[in-house]
This record gives structure tokens, C-alpha cells and sequence, in this order.
């Protein structure tokens, strides 16, 4: 009996016990909850306290992002000026065992060209082209640019190959956000456009006779000019000539042939660092990577005039 008194006493104990320990509980709860506006209040005074570094820490990461700090193509393999170029063996002009030398996989260029347009006549000239007078044999002039923009009506010279109003000239020519110019002896206004703040792959051919064609960032066009080019063009220039361009400008390409919309293609398809397509009928090639020389070859480096090459110019750039 005293055995049953005990164990009821104890099981009557352990209930007391557990209801104070709930009550113990639920009134602890009822004082975090009453506490809960002080620790709305102190989240509030961490942020006014905090929250204008985070802000501006903000701000700072999205002007780095937007000068291309963070673009992916900063941290790709950049190819040292001159670091690709064509071997000639047997001297500049010949053609025979010609190779390519050096780095020459396409790697993105350390520098492009930068021309600053009217306001100071900026260009590069190579005034007594050895090998580059090629009569009136087909011909292409490719180029990647990046125009600020401008007078959209007004004609930019990316690149003038021959004399000024004779029978003999043939220029890569743009309008900002319009279009790629044909400019010779008789002008052509391809159908093709041109994008302002952003890498344009661009080109123009002579294919013979009165027969011309274009190329911009995978599109091509053919036109007609009214007479045919006749006489060797002697004088080359670079970003000037007339109407000054205004912008970026990168691996210009010159060759002795028409490129057909397939070669150009492909060139297009090899990046801003692509080499050239067609060795055997190159005769002026100009990386412009930190320099105005020509690495067809050839020997016909450039003069820059108020041409600066700048490092950071990725922005606006997507390999194809």
C-alpha cells in the first residue's frame, strides 16, 4: 500500500513538474515574442548603419561591370603586337613558300586603333606602297570597326585605296547606323548596315568590270558601279582621307582578289584575331596592335597621325 502511495505521489510530482515546465515554456515564448520589435529595431539601425556602404559598394561593382572589367573577354589569351605574321622567304612580293609565323590562332589583340574623327584629323597613310598597286585586277579591303557615330549622313573613310576622284580609286567607306560604302570612281551605297557602340566585321570587293559587292557581320550584297576601275591604285590610307572616321579600327585586310561571300565567311567567323584567309593574293595586312605596320610581308608599314591604340576595348565585342 505505502508502495502505491509512493509511485501516485511521484506520478503526481512528474505532472506538476511538466506543467510548470510547459507554463515555464510558453512564458518564454510570449516574452521572445514580445521582444520581437526590438530586434526589428535593431535590424533597422544595422542597415541605416550599414546600408550606404552596400549601396555604394553596389554602384562601384556595376561601373566596372559596365567599363568591361568583368567581361569575359579581358581575362582571354591576348596576342602581343606582331606576334602573328606572313613569311616571305623569297622577299616581299613573291608568293612562292609563303607561311604563317608566330602566335596565330586567333587570340584577341592587345590593342586596336582608336581614331578621333574630324575634331582632330586622325589617320595612318603609307604613301609609296611598294607592292600594293595591282591595276585594275580584282580586289578586297576588310576591316573590323567600331563607330561612335557621328553625322549618320556624312561618309566615314575606314580605308581609301588609290587617288582621290580617279579611275583608280576604291575605298571602304561607312555611314554611321546606316550602311557600307562603296566608294570608287563611281560610288555604290550597299544595302548592308552598320552598328554604332559595337564590333562590325566589314568588307568591300571589286569583283571586275562594273561588278561590285559587300559584306557586314554575315550578310552580302552584290551592285554594280557605272565604269570599271582602270589604272594601278599608288596610295593607301587608313581612317582619313576626305571624311574622317571616328572610332575603333582593327585588322585591316587588303587583297589583290575578290573574296567571295563564303571566304568572307569565314574570315568573319575567325574573330577580331583572325590571320588571313587567302596568303597568295595578300598584299597588306595591319593587325593595327599597337602599331600601324603591315605584317603581310610586304613592307608597307604605316604612318599614324593622331592615332592613339588603346588595351581596354573589348566592350561591345562577341566572337562570332
Amino acid at each position: 500500500m505505502k508502495t502505491f502511495r509512493k509511485s501516485f505521489i511521484k506520478i503526481k510530482l512528474l505532472g506538476k513538474a511538466s506543467a510548470k515546465e510547459t507554463f515555464r515554456k510558453s512564458f518564454n515564448k510570449v516574452k521572445l515574442l514580445g521582444k520581437s520589435p526590438a530586434k526589428a529595431q535593431s535590424a533597422m539601425e544595422y542597415l541605416m548603419t550599414y546600408g550606404w556602404a552596400i549601396l555604394i559598394i553596389a554602384v562601384v561593382l556595376g561601373a566596372l561591370f559596365q567599363l568591361g572589367v568583368f567581361n569575359p573577354m579581358t581575362f582571354a589569351p591576348k596576342a602581343p603586337p606582331g606576334s602573328c605574321q606572313v613569311f616571305r622567304p623569297n622577299g616581299p612580293g613573291t608568293t612562292s613558300f609563303i607561311n604563317l609565323e608566330g602566335i596565330c590562332s586567333g587570340e584577341l589583340p592587345q590593342y586596336v586603333a582608336q581614331f578621333s574623327g574630324s575634331s582632330v584629323q586622325s589617320g595612318i597613310t603609307v604613301t609609296t606602297p611598294a607592292q600594293l598597286p595591282i591595276g585594275s585586277s580584282p580586289r578586297t579591303i576588310t576591316a573590323w570597326v567600331y563607330p561612335y557615330g557621328g553625322n549618320p549622313t556624312g561618309m566615314q573613310v575606314v580605308v581609301d585605296y588609290g587617288i582621290a576622284n580617279t579611275a583608280d580609286m576604291m575605298g571602304l567607306l561607312i555611314r554611321p547606323a546606316i550602311n557600307v560604302y562603296f566608294w570608287g570612281w563611281d560610288d555604290w551605297e550597299s544595302p548592308l548596315t552598320v552598328t554604332n557602340n559595337t564590333w562590325n566585321f566589314i568588307a568591300v570587293t571589286y569583283i571586275g568590270g562594273t561588278s561590285v559587292a559587300a559584306y557586314s557581320n554575315g550578310q552580302y550584297a552584290t551592285g554594280s558601279i557605272s565604269s570599271a576601275l582602270t589604272t594601278p591604285p599608288t596610295n593607301l590610307r587608313i581612317g582619313y582621307f576626305g571624311g574622317f572616321y571616328q572610332g575603333l579600327l582593327a585588322n585591316v585586310q587588303i587583297y589583290n582578289t575578290s573574296l567571295s561571300a563564303n571566304d568572307l565567311q569565314a574570315l568573319y567567323l575567325e574573330g577580331i584575331g583572325g590571320a588571313p584567309i587567302d596568303l597568295q593574293n595578300l598584299v597588306g595586312w595591319y593587325p593595327l596592335d599597337g602599331n600601324a605596320n603591315d605584317y603581310s610581308g610586304n613592307g608597307n608599314n604605316g604612318v599614324p597621325s593622331n592615332v592613339i591604340f588603346v588595351s581596354n576595348w573589348y566592350s561591345g565585342y562577341t566572337p562570332p
